[in-house]
């Protein structure tokens, strides 16, 4: 596996998957960013609405306490759309790579694997599918992991383990749906649960670095190309 991962890091920066490499960070921005002012709105309208409210209730001596906390709030809410950028890359990186996944997967099998038949891209509905429910677990497991930080930050582990899982299963199941049929894919993912598991702590590892973790659908599609190609070669 960790052979697999440094062959994967090799070559994110090849020539050939440079313009992916760059297209899939301009995507994940684009996302993030959108993500972040649709929440921001939402906020400052509930600051705002909030404000409002609460000298409506207490009257005009109350307007200057009230203007402070709303700018108080405000400014943690800030500050929690940053935090919950970074925890939600593993949702972006995963819709991201539902895009870019054969561009990838295609150009690892040509240079590691020319003399194999050559995989079949997924159409692109089943792709952004599999990238779209993966993102919406990687949402439902950092709500949950949110709620578990109360308990002495053993929500950091939770989101950690849980995020391995997902982006194992998801980035195994892109490449060996190139070579199976689904069902196929996804029994060959449950008989390799183990390995698959440590590849996905290996990506989880990535997309925890901030600024690096854009290039996780790069990093993680190569290395689960790499992982599939070595489970199935004794068959």
């Amino acid at each position: 596996m960790l052979d697999d991962a440094v062959k994967a890091l090799t070559q994110m920066f090849s020539r050939p998957l440079r313009a992916v490499l760059w297209k899939s960070i301009a995507l994940a921005l684009a996302l993030i960013i959108a993500v972040a002012i649709a929440f921001d709105r939402l906020i400052v309208w509930l600051v705002g609405a909030g404000s409002t409210s609460a000298e409506t209730a207490f009257g005009p001596h109350a307007h200057l306490p009230v203007e402070a906390l709303a700018w108080l709030l405000s400014i943690a809410a800030g500050l929690g759309i940053v935090a919950g950028s970074v925890m939600l890359m593993p949702a972006v990186t995963s819709f991201v790579a539902s895009f870019f996944c054969d561009q990838i997967a295609a150009e690892v099998e040509r240079e590691y694997y020319a003399a194999d038949p050559p995989g079949k891209a997924l159409p692109l509905w089943r792709a952004i599918g599999e990238g779209g429910k993966t993102a919406l677990l990687a949402i439902a497991v950092y709500i949950c992991a949110t709620i578990f930080l109360l308990f002495a930050g053993i929500g950091v582990v939770i989101y950690f383990l849980a995020t391995a899982w997902l982006l194992g299963r998801i980035y195994f199941e892109l490449a060996a749906m190139r070579f199976h049929p689904p069902p196929e894919a996804k029994a060959l993912r449950k008989e390799n649960a183990t390995t698959i598991y440590i590849g996905g702590l290996i990506i989880a590892g990535f997309v925890s670095i901030p600024i690096v973790n854009l290039a996780t659908p790069l990093f993680a599609m190569a290395l689960m190309v790499h992982t599939h190609k070595r489970l199935i070669r004794p068959r």
